[in-house]
């Protein structure tokens, strides 16, 4: 884990803070402002599918659709969904004080919003933070930024990518409530690179499909996703759209491994790995019905590797999605190949899922050459009890 990595403001061009409004009981920092000094001004987003979306992604899919961002204003404490037009409103004025601050354009100022869904923003506390973090903006203040995001996380999620001459930064936030649907929480991502506004569009969506989309911690959709690309090209170096979308993409698999881990209660990383499937989308097909069984998750808890449940879950997924004949799957748990040709086959004592937090399985269909790996988390007493009494 990379949290005491600066992040966003790793890549030069950014400035960053984090502070406390109030918006919190706790009194932890909840208001964050990431702003790019250039000399571009390019951004990129991807958001949710949830038909349920917040305002905020409302307001943030107008500002990214000219390809310019000059500035992204976040807060934890509240994310601002199912509020109606008063709460696209508080939006609206949050961004324009944000820009006030900045002496930008409303219109450039991406917001995100996270944290209880049905409640309207108290604007008397964030309207202030945001005059206090844009007080408050430094080169150094990324990680500050990445903690002020924070909900049930426990800790700040950060990462730097360094290339020749050029580097890709990064921070997100999430811990439950994450499922693949584009992205599965909130992110912002920077470069100092040299970037069109259409490759940052086409290389975030790459980056983001095999990496936030593969994070399936409980398989709840999120109505607040949203990962947001800042390009400073204060570097002077301009990648190739290949070589933008690798760094993106490292950025993005170590956050989304950063999630998983910090999942809300979890005592098991799990990935699980679909080989010889027909294609890669029936791969993910059968990956995401092995990762969002509750048996498979609770019995990897109790450190059980229960092959069968598995093996159930496998053959849930429809012909037309992922063919394969169920007496040819092969299941292996830690290097042990427990299930061949759908049936026994290692004695499953030799898995030993309690002396490791990973938890590797694969599962091999062969059917084909394609292939897909989806990170999940294990379901512990720890997770029910906490979005138990989360709005409480």
């Amino acid at each position: 884990m990379s949290a005491a990595v600066a992040g966003i403001t790793s890549p030069a061009g950014f400035r960053a803070a984090g502070v406390a409004a109030g918006l919190k009981s706790s009194g932890d920092p909840d208001v964050a402002l990431v702003v790019n000094d250039g000399p571009e001004k390019v951004g990129a987003a991807v958001f949710t599918t949830n038909r349920v979306v917040g305002a905020p992604v409302l307001w943030s899919r107008q500002v990214v659709s000219d390809g310019v961002v000059e500035a992204v204003l976040l807060n934890s404490g509240g994310a601002n969904v199912c509020t109606g037009p008063d709460g696209f409103a508080d939006t609206h004025r949050s961004a324009e004080r944000a820009a006030e601050a900045l002496g930008v354009s409303a219109a450039d100022v991406v917001v995100c919003s996270t944290g209880l869904i049905g409640e309207r923003l108290p604007m008397d506390r964030l309207l202030p933070g945001v005059s206090a973090a844009a007080d408050a903006l430094t080169g150094e203040g990324g990680l500050a930024a990445a903690r002020a995001i924070m909900t049930t996380d426990s800790v700040p999620k950060t990462t730097h990518v360094v290339r020749q001459g050029w580097s890709v930064g990064g921070m997100a936030k999430g811990a439950g409530m994450l499922a693949p649907a584009m992205a599965t929480m909130l992110s912002v991502v920077t470069t100092d690179a040299v970037v069109a506004p259409e490759v940052a569009r086409r290389a975030l969506a790459a980056a983001t499909t095999v990496t936030f989309d593969r994070v399936d911690s409980d398989g709840c959709m999120s109505t607040s996703d949203t990962v947001v690309l800042l390009a400073s090209g204060a570097s002077g170096v301009r990648p190739s759209e290949d070589e933008l979308t690798e760094a993106l993409t490292a950025a993005g698999a170590d956050l989304a491994r950063q999630l998983v881990a910090d999942a809300e209660g979890a005592s098991h990383d799990i990935a699980v790995e679909v080989v010889g499937a027909t294609t890669p989308d029936a791969a993910l097909a059968v990956a995401r019905a092995v990762t969002r069984s509750n048996l498979v998750k609770a019995a990897v808890f109790g450190n059980d590797p229960n092959w069968g449940r598995i093996l159930a879950q496998v053959g849930t997924v429809p012909v037309e999605v992922a063919p394969f004949e169920a007496d040819r799957v092969d299941v292996s748990i830690n290097g042990v190949m427990i299930c061949r040709s759908g049936a026994a086959h290692a004695d499953r004592t030799e898995v030993d899922l309690a002396a490791a937090r990973e938890v590797r399985i694969l599962i091999d269909l062969h059917a084909g050459a394609a292939e897909a790996t989806v990170w999940t988390n294990d379901l512990t007493h720890d997770y029910v009890h906490e979005n138990s009494a989360y709005s409480t």
